[in-house]
């Protein structure tokens, strides 16, 4: 195993799941502020899983994303 090329691609798959999740959760508390499903001083309980195809690697990660 090169552990460079590891490292790299690992990098890049994380930059793309920050970018991606954080547009995502942006898009949705705006849809939900809208739509007056929240007020907006909320403090939202957050989960993110990860898996990896050919091992036993099942991680979850739970945190909060503050609106005020």
């Amino acid at each position: 195993m090169n552990e460079d090329a590891l490292n790299r691609s690992l990098r890049k798959f994380l930059k793309t799941v920050g970018v991606t999740a954080q547009r995502e959760i942006e898009k949705a508390v705006r849809e939900a502020l809208a739509g007056g499903k929240l007020k907006g001083s909320e403090t939202l309980p957050a989960k993110a899983v990860v898996t990896l195809g050919g091992t036993d690697l099942n991680l979850t990660v739970e945190g909060a994303i503050e609106l005020e």
